[in-house]
């Protein structure tokens, strides 16, 4: 089965937001709604795609914020379903819980704190449309950042661990460089060079191609 892939760039870090879905059955799901929660509705309802859950890959405000009240307007849109919040892995749950106040000191409104339905770890695997992804912690830009891999379509959704031609920060108290070069390292780069993703900020890419030229894994 071949997803449909339509990224929504939200808040003023215009982080990529991403709608995720069959477009044969019309399921799908939402990754990283980090706010501008009527935009991410309007697609949603320019798609016809019924939101079977939104899933995090990390507790940055930019990636979560908007993940209760689009929870809450879904549940008013698609009556009698519950809409759950799945992800990142729990060593996050320190960021999801101080989003409000994180948004409140850099002058953001309607970002408010996330309670996640059900953290991730190493190993577990999320559906989208029936298709599986598996679930690789990352950490280092947080520590409990967690990346989604559809293994057979050749596909990744990477959150801020990747980027076309940078990594992640690790500048913050709980970040960790190291770490984050050793995730890529061990898990991201042996996924494949075909392997085809898309990150929170800026333009997707390649495996191989950031393998090749991206300065922060050279000598990886």
């Amino acid at each position: 089965m071949t997803l449909s892939v339509t990224l929504i760039p939200v808040t003023a870090f215009q982080q990529n937001c991403a709608l995720i879905s069959d477009p044969e059955s019309r399921r799908g799901a939402v990754i990283d709604p980090g706010g501008d929660v009527p935009r991410i509705l309007a697609a949603i309802e320019k798609l016809g795609v019924t939101i079977e859950q939104i899933l995090l890959t990390h507790g940055h405000l930019d990636h979560a914020g908007g993940a209760s009240a689009l929870a809450r307007a879904l549940a008013t849109a698609q009556p009698g379903r519950t809409v759950p919040i799945v992800g990142p892995a729990a060593q996050d749950r320190f960021l999801l819980e101080n989003i409000a106040r994180q948004a409140a000191a850099f002058g953001l409104a309607d970002m408010e704190d996330v309670a996640p339905d059900r953290f991730l770890t190493e190993g577990d695997e999320v559906e989208i449309a029936g298709v599986p992804f598996a679930v690789l912690h990352c950490p280092g830009h947080t520590p409990g950042h967690v990346v989604f891999v559809d293994r057979t379509n050749r596909f990744a959704v990477l959150g801020d661990v990747l980027f076309q031609g940078s990594i992640g920060r690790t500048d913050f108290p709980y970040g960790d460089h190291q770490q984050l070069l050793a995730a890529i390292a061990e898990k991201i780069l042996p996924l494949g060079d075909d392997v085809h993703f898309i990150c929170g900020h800026g333009p997707a890419s390649h495996i191989g191609a950031e393998r090749r030229s991206n300065p922060f894994l050279q000598g990886l």
